[in-house]
Parts: C-alpha cells; sequence; structure tokens
C-alpha cells in the first residue's frame, strides 16, 4: 500500500488539475486519498504545507527526469538533446513543472515562496520541502551542472557549461514558444551542437 503521504500528494495533484488552488479543500483531498483529515494535517501541518510538498515533489521528479535523460546511451549530443526532450515533455505534461521552469505562475496554481519557511514539523520529509524552493533560474544551473558533470570535457574547447546551459535555454523557449511541425527540441538541439562543433 502505498505511504499516506504520497497518496495525499497525489491526491493534491488530481484535484490541482480540476480546479485552481484556492478552491482545493483539504478535506476533498484526505478523502480521495482515503485518509483523514487530521492525518493530512499531521503530514504537512497547513495547506501551504501541502502545497510546498506537492511543489518539492515536482522539483525532485523534475531533476530526477534530467538524472534519466543524462543517462541514455549515445555521444554527448544524444544525451543533450534528450535532456532537452526531457525539459520540454516534462513542462508540457505538467502545469506545475511549467510554472517551475519559466517562472511563470499562474492563479491556477498554488502560491509558494520560493524562500525557506520555518519549519516545526516532525516529518523529515515537511521539513526538506520547507526547505528553499529553487527559482527557474536556479533550475537552469542545476540542470546544467548535472550535464557538466556528465559531459565532463566531451565538449569543444572545454567549453562545457556554456554549451550545457544553452541548451537548457534553448528548451525552456521551446516551452514558451512550442516549434512547428516537424521540428522537435531534439532536432534544434542536434542541429545547434553540430554548428557548434560540439562531438
Amino acid at each position: 500500500m502505498m505511504p499516506a503521504r504520497e497518496s495525499l500528494l497525489d491526491a493534491a495533484f488530481a484535484a490541482l488539475a480540476r480546479r485552481p488552488w484556492a478552491a482545493v479543500r483539504m478535506v476533498d483531498v484526505a478523502a480521495a486519498a482515503g485518509v483523514s483529515r487530521q492525518t493530512l494535517y499531521n503530514e504537512f501541518g497547513s495547506k501551504d504545507g501541502l502545497a510546498r510538498a506537492l511543489v518539492r515533489r515536482e522539483v525532485d521528479g523534475y531533476l530526477a527526469g534530467v538524472e534519466g535523460a543524462l543517462g541514455v546511451q549515445g555521444d554527448v549530443r544524444e544525451r543533450l538533446a534528450a535532456v532537452a526532450e526531457w525539459v520540454v515533455s516534462a513542462a508540457r505534461g505538467n502545469a506545475v513543472v511549467r510554472a517551475l521552469v519559466t517562472g511563470c505562475w499562474s492563479s491556477w496554481l498554488p502560491s509558494v515562496g520560493l524562500a525557506a519557511v520555518v519549519s516545526s514539523s516532525a516529518v523529515p520529509a515537511q521539513r526538506r520541502a520547507d526547505g528553499a524552493l529553487p527559482s527557474s533560474g536556479e533550475l537552469v544551473g542545476v540542470v546544467r551542472d548535472r550535464a557538466v558533470a556528465v559531459m565532463g570535457r566531451g565538449t569543444a574547447g572545454g567549453e562545457a557549461g556554456w554549451v550545457c546551459e544553452s541548451v537548457v535555454r534553448l528548451a525552456l523557449s521551446c516551452v514558451v514558444a512550442p516549434p512547428g511541425e516537424g521540428s522537435g527540441v531534439g532536432e534544434l538541439v542536434r542541429g545547434a551542437l553540430h554548428r557548434q562543433g560540439v562531438v
């Protein structure tokens, strides 16, 4: 059986797909997860605590997807193209991830500050969720740094940081303004890296 915390986060995410966060009721989230409202409050403390935990989980899932993309077989171009494709698909399929990577939060989504909040929670996972959340610019840096760590010196001229950040920013541009029919972000990345001599 799934732990109550994950069930509650799944229920909150599902509720968010149907109505704006302001209209999501804690009692409904608890009922959808099959737990008591008191269990929800014991786990998250408040609706804000639930929102922060939900956003933290989406950050973690996004970064796990980046790690998976970096682990694909192939040369530097293929791995970076996989990262770009993940960034775009994750943002298109998840409104919270889209807001995280673009910095554009709609009124539909939970309003969470990026700064850490004082946590009195006895739940370690909630204390972590109450920590600082990354801004969109910080997420670019995290993805860039993870890509550089995997890519190392496999880029032309040892400019791995610049190349990896450019790929992430190209992917983000495709989130905001999707490419036309027949071309995807992977093809754009492969072409740009080929022109730059990245092997």
